[in-house]
């Protein structure tokens, strides 16, 4: 019988991949204005964000959110 693979496209990714790529793509200015919170507005670099962004559960979500959204456009 053969495995299944998984529908989730945030399976096997890291939060850190996940901000990455967001990002690369968006870069700093333009997520602060998709997802207004401070680490994305003021000084802001990936580490700060992710220490944020693992505390802050709501905060996450919405980056997880975007970056499945933004999936098809990181594809291309």
């Amino acid at each position: 019988m053969e495995k299944s693979q998984t529908k989730d496209p945030l399976h096997g990714i890291t939060l850190q991949a996940i901000l990455e790529k967001l990002v690369h793509y968006y870069g700093f200015d333009t997520l602060g204005e998709l997802i207004k919170i401070k680490c994305f507005n003021e000084n802001p670099s990936i580490k700060s964000s992710l220490t944020f962004l693992r505390k802050t559960e709501w905060a996450r979500k919405k980056v997880e959110e975007l970056y499945i959204k933004t999936l098809p456009k990181l594809d291309n």
